[in-house]
């Protein structure tokens, strides 16, 4: 079964220096068809104008990754953790029992652009902890590069979920075979793609459930997706 996430049919929330589309319910939006698929929990995508950011709140038993598009973001953690996290470096932080931190756009002036994703954990009351690393994401060019796994395997940051996150970059015309997989959720983090005669454009997502023989993706225009293997 394929489950077309329409970016236009997200939950939306314009908080001035946030503006936020939600694919699962989150926050004030609620919608039952799209609570979570399988341990993936949440996909934001935030724009944050200069000078804004979230103040210093808190979460528990959730796998946190920040995947920034473009700009810089500033973080700073109950953990002791200051970082900036721009395109090339993927944060992950495992709240367990419980984390503090804050995000704010690290520029007064320039937007940042960056997808917040939040996976439930395979088990509760876990330390918490914090993680990030350099991803090379020349290596995804034209294939799927691994940079979240349950391991660490391949310089990947390392969640507590038996679930990978790979990234592929894409020419326009390039067309690239998905991996076999019971269950994924696949992410336009950019660009516009076709898989068969289903067109997906920036913010879309799709749903991938127990299919077989999925025809092959190909870019429209220069594109970028995120690929959630889950369980």
């Amino acid at each position: 079964m394929l489950l077309h996430r329409k970016s236009q049919e997200r939950g939306y929330a314009d908080h001035g220096w946030l503006q936020s589309y939600h694919t699962f319910s989150f926050a004030h939006y609620y919608d039952p068809d799209y609570l979570n698929f399988r341990s993936l929990r949440v996909i934001n995508e935030d724009r944050i104008r200069g000078g804004g950011g979230f103040a210093t709140h808190s979460h528990r038993d959730m796998e946190i990754i920040t995947y920034v598009l473009s700009g810089c973001l500033e973080h700073q953690d109950s953990l002791g953790n200051r970082a900036l996290i721009e395109p090339g470096k993927i944060q992950r932080m495992s709240a367990g029992t419980g984390i503090t931190h804050s995000e704010y756009n690290a520029s007064a002036t320039e937007p940042v652009h960056l997808l917040q994703i939040w996976l439930l954990p395979d088990q509760t009351r876990l330390p918490p902890s914090y993680e990030e690393k350099f991803i090379d994401l020349e290596a995804s060019r034209g294939q799927f590069q691994l940079i979240a796994t349950p391991t660490g395997e391949q310089g990947t940051i390392t969640i507590h979920q038996n679930a990978t996150l790979s990234v592929a970059r894409l020419a326009p015309g390039e067309r690239l075979a998905l991996p076999p997989a019971d269950y994924a959720w696949l992410q336009v983090s950019k660009g516009n793609v076709s898989l068969g005669e289903l067109s997906l454009a920036q913010g879309d997502g799709l749903g991938i459930s127990e299919e077989e023989n999925l025809p092959l993706l190909q870019a429209e225009t220069e594109s970028e997706v995120l690929l959630f293997n889950l369980t």
